[in-house]
C-alpha cells in the first residue's frame, strides 16, 4: 500500500504497470459458476460477467490486445470478441486466480467501501452509456459501454493501492463541495487522474479507440459526449438527485439525445418530488421551481 504520493506521473505508471490488478470477489465466483457448463459458454456469456468489473475488463483487454494486433492487424474493442479471439478454454486457463479486492482490503474497511462505491458508479455510467448509444443507433454500442465503465479506472486503482490518498481527495471535496475533482487530485497527488488514465491506456496496450472515447478533450465527438455525460451523471447522482452539477448534465443529455426535460427525467427515473427543481417555469406552468 502507498501512503505517500509518488514523485510524478511516470512513477505512478511504472507502479501500476507492475501491479497485479485485483477483481471483485463476485466476479471470481460468477466465472467459477459459469465454468461448470464451459461447453455451453460463448464470448457474450462471459462478457456479461466481465463487464460488471472494470478491473477484470482491463485484465482481459490488456492480455488479448497484443495477440489481436499480431493476428488481425487491428484492435479488439469488444470484450466478447476479445474472449472469442483466444477461445473460451484458453480464456479460463489464462485468467488463473486473480486476487480479490475484498481480500486485498480486508484490513481497510473504509477503502473497501470507497472502491465498491466507485465500481458501482462505473457500472451505472456504463448502463447510461449503453442505453443512450442504443437509442442513438451507435455503430458499436459495446465500445461506448466499455469506455464508460473504464473512464474512472485510476480512481478505482487509487482506492485499492493507495487508500489513504484516495480518502484525502474525498475529504477535500467533502470539505469544499465546489472544489473540482482535478484540483483535489493535483493537491494530493501532484497529478490528475485523467492523465494517469490516458497513460495507462498506452502501457496496457488498450485500443486507441477506447483511449479516444475516454479522453474528455474529444468532447466535440458525439460518442465521446455519450461517455462523458454518462460518467458525469453517474457521479453527480450517486447520492441522490440534489447535486447542482445535474442541471448541466441534463442540459447536455437533452442536446445529445434530442429530448425535452420532462421526458428525460422520466427516463432517468428521477423521483417526482425532485423533478420540479429541474424544470423551467414554462415547463412547470409558470411556477418557479424550488431550489
Amino acid at each position: 500500500m502507498l501512503d505517500q504520493p509518488l514523485p510524478d506521473l511516470d512513477a505512478w505508471i511504472a507502479f501500476f504497470s507492475e501491479a497485479e490488478l485485483p477483481i471483485l470477489r463476485q466476479t471470481g465466483r460468477r466465472l467459477e459458476e459459469a465454468q461448470v457448463d464451459i461447453d455451453k459458454l460463448n464470448g457474450r456469456d462471459i462478457a456479461t460477467i466481465v463487464l460488471q468489473d472494470p478491473l477484470m475488463a482491463v485484465r482481459v483487454l490488456s492480455y488479448i490486445q497484443p495477440l489481436s494486433s499480431k493476428r488481425l492487424h487491428s484492435d479488439i474493442t469488444n470484450i466478447g470478441n476479445a474472449i472469442m479471439m483466444q477461445g473460451v478454454y484458453p480464456f479460463f486457463a489464462n485468467i488463473g486466480t486473480p486476487p480479490t479486492i475484498e481480500t486485498m482490503l480486508r484490513a481497510e474497511p473504509q477503502a473497501l467501501l470507497g472502491v465498491l462505491q466507485v465500481i458501482r458508479r462505473a457500472q451505472r455510467a456504463s448502463r447510461y452509456a449503453h442505453d443512450w448509444a442504443f437509442d442513438r443507433h451507435d455503430m458499436n454500442i459495446d465500445e461506448v459501454t466499455l469506455a464508460a465503465l473504464l473512464h474512472d479506472l485510476p480512481e478505482t486503482l487509487l482506492w485499492c493501492f493507495a487508500p489513504k490518498l484516495a480518502m484525502a481527495i474525498r475529504d477535500q471535496q467533502q470539505a469544499d463541495p465546489k472544489l473540482r475533482s482535478a484540483m483535489a487530485q493535483e493537491k494530493v497527488l501532484g497529478i490528475r487522474l485523467v492523465d494517469m488514465l490516458l497513460a495507462l491506456c498506452d502501457v496496457w496496450h488498450l485500443p486507441n479507440l477506447l483511449r479516444t472515447l475516454m479522453d474528455d478533450n474529444n468532447a466535440h465527438i458525439p460518442r465521446v459526449q455519450n461517455v462523458t455525460l454518462a460518467v458525469n451523471l453517474a457521479r453527480h447522482s450517486v447520492n441522490g438527485w440534489e447535486n447542482q452539477g445535474l442541471h448541466e448534465d441534463f442540459a447536455g443529455i437533452e442536446k445529445l439525445m434530442r429530448l425535452d426535460r420532462e421526458t428525460l427525467l422520466k427516463r432517468l427515473d428521477v423521483p417526482e418530488d425532485f423533478r420540479p427543481r429541474f424544470m423551467t417555469p414554462a415547463e412547470t406552468g409558470g411556477e418557479t421551481p424550488p431550489v
